[in-house]
């Protein structure tokens, strides 16, 4: 859906399919074989799992477009890609205890915000021009506040869910380092750069390294 728009980014000009690399019969028989193994593996779970993750379907398929319709297409990523935030749980409790998941999804739902505006950051000239919205031309100037609040939100957020999951100190010391890790990025990107926001936006594994290190040292610890 997007090749259209990737043939006038100059970044994305050489993706596959915009450039012709890729047929898109051949990207549609990708696709079809990853929702096979995607498909395989959710029958797996129990029901109530097999339902979450189908219920997801509807963000999952319209997200390529919400760039052509809204300001906030990072937020609609956001939902889509922390839904295993939500699944995870189910998958292992056949239930979910929504009081540490919610708090986990919205954290990790900022989160995503805040490091794909810093990724739209490098495409905003040619977004502008050819018309694909996104929330770096939303904030524009006022991106930093912005992505403090939702660096702040985050940090918040999952100390909440830590807080009702009843986790130990291990979570909570890489909850602080991730926080760290945001202000680091805030002070030091430049949104005008491209190739800095790109090293910025990923920089962001070591986030996501340092949660799951804190999750798993925190539950061995409270064993």
């Amino acid at each position: 859906w997007d090749a259209d728009i990737d043939k006038r980014v100059e970044r994305t000009a050489t993706r596959p399919i915009a450039s012709g690399k890729v047929s898109h019969k051949q990207a549609l028989a990708f696709l079809a074989l990853q929702l096979s193994c995607g498909l395989a593996v959710l029958v797996q779970l129990n029901m109530y799992s097999i339902a979450l993750g189908a219920s997801s379907l509807a963000l999952v398929v319209t997200y390529p477009l919400m760039k052509r319709f809204i300001d906030w297409p990072q937020a609609y990523l956001g939902a889509v890609f922390n839904w295993g935030a939500l699944l995870g749980w189910a998958a292992v409790r056949d239930s979910v205890q929504w009081d540490v998941v919610l708090p986990l999804y919205f954290g990790a739902l900022s989160w995503t915000i805040f490091y794909d505006t810093i990724y739209a950051h490098q495409d905003k000239k040619d977004d502008a021009i050819v018309g694909v919205r996104s929330t770096a031309l939303r904030f524009k100037d006022k991106s930093k506040m912005w992505l403090t609040a939702f660096g702040t939100s985050t940090v918040a957020l999952f100390t909440l869910s830590g807080l009702a999951a009843h986790q130990t100190w291990p979570f909570y010391a890489g909850v602080a380092l991730c926080g760290s890790h945001l202000a680091w990025q805030l002070a030091s990107v430049d949104l005008d750069n491209p190739a800095d926001c790109s090293r910025f936006f990923v920089s962001n594994k070591a986030i996501g390294g340092i949660m799951f290190t804190g999750i798993v040292a925190g539950n061995l610890l409270a064993a």
